[in-house]
């Protein structure tokens, strides 16, 4: 792979992120009522092929149902509101409320409250009350202590979900989660990420992960580029873990690994060209905080932003577009990507000639940086 000299003693490859890439039209065509969006990941099988990311501002039990029955896979936030307090809709008032200069501080203090087992039992109970696939989201610093509160509950599918996990986490002061062994004793699918890179994603791959989440600091609410340094382009990233699926594929004997696109998605563009580098679904914050059912009340921010040290998040505005069906599956309202997001998607399979997800991973991709007007 060619590399590029950044200086006379460093080099590096080259990486794109959705801006960078454009899809491009084949030969055939066929009507969008032709095209088919479904996902399967173990026995569960889905309408649309999106998960509702678990962030206080996007799921709340209410919104996770609610986006259940429109055919996508929501996950609670398990560390958050919903497990922390009894009824948390004054404090989520209240930061929608708050200034700029006094989000993080007041959000910490928020966020300080202990997690209580019996909310986690309780929250979980309620969706799976409404008939809709129950997951749950922990990190993996937190999932020694609860998982087994989270499984007890009826969860269908758990999410071990960080701004990085890896497969070989490293620690002086506690025994690390063992993900091989986790993933093994446990009776249901496990979601494991973010990963940006081929060897990252081909270890959890080997934890037996049913899917690995793609990205790292690129989402709407992160500001992990400008706090850490570290940023993955998400189009390079999602083409690498693709290629760890496919060897992995080859190493297993055929054991397929969901590569699920997590972060710097608030369009439907940019979902596109997820799926068009490899991506077999999508994992959504701002894009659906957006909707007027929404928690976050106009406002999106991530578990980054309340971290108790080091905040690599911040509380941002992103105000109340349509209902979560409206984001969804239209009609849109504007012409700028945010509405009507599966309706674009089976339009851009529609226009290039694939029928479903997997057809349209082949679609050609070229270089193209998108020039701002």
């Amino acid at each position: 792979m060619t590399e590029i000299e950044i200086g006379r003693g460093k080099r590096g490859r080259r990486a794109y992120s959705f801006d960078d890439i454009a899809v491009v039209p084949s030969r055939r065509t066929r009507d969008p009522e032709e095209v088919s969006v479904a996902w399967q990941i173990d026995a569960y099988h889905f309408d649309l092929p999106v998960i509702g990311a678990p962030m206080d501002s996007v799921m709340s039990p209410e919104t996770a149902i609610a986006f259940g029955r429109l055919g996508g896979l929501p996950v609670l936030d398990l560390e958050g509101l919903w497990t922390r307090y009894e009824d948390p809709a004054p404090l989520l008032a209240e930061i929608a409320a708050l200034g700029p200069e006094s989000a993080t501080s007041r959000m910490q203090e928020i966020y300080a409250e202990e997690i209580k087992p019996e909310l986690i039992s309780a929250r979980l109970k309620q969706i799976r009350d409404a008939g809709i696939t129950v997951a749950g989201a922990l990190s993996p610093q937190r999932t020694q202590e609860h998982w087994k509160t989270v499984v007890d509950a009826g969860v269908d599918l758990f999410v071990i979900r960080g701004t990085t996990v890896s497969a070989e986490h490293v620690s002086g002061r506690a025994e690390p989660l063992n993900l091989k062994r986790f993933i093994y004793e446990l009776d249901v699918p496990v979601i494991v990420g973010g990963a940006a890179s081929y060897t990252a994603a081909l270890h959890l791959m080997r934890t037996g992960a049913a899917g690995v989440l793609v990205g790292f600091g690129g989402g709407a609410a992160h500001t992990t580029r400008l706090t850490l340094g570290i940023h993955a382009p998400m189009a390079s990233a999602i083409a690498d873990v693709a290629a760890a699926r496919r060897d992995y594929m080859d190493e297993s004997g055929g054991r397929y690994v969901h590569v699920i696109a997590d972060g710097g998605m608030g369009r439907s563009g940019e979902i596109i060209k997820a799926v068009a580098c490899g991506a077999d679904a999508v994992m959504l914050g701002a894009a659906l905080a957006r909707a007027t059912e929404a928690p976050g009340r106009g406002y999106h921010w991530g578990p980054e932003a309340h971290h108790q040290q080091l905040p690599r998040g911040e509380r941002v505005a992103d105000g109340a577009l349509g209902s979560l069906e409206e984001i969804l599956l239209g009609p849109g309202r504007v012409a700028d990507g945010t509405t009507n997001l599966i309706g674009a998607l089976k339009r851009a399979m529609a226009t290039t000639g694939y029928s479903d997800l997997k057809e349209f991973q082949r679609v050609e991709v070229v270089v193209a940086p998108y020039q701002r007007s």
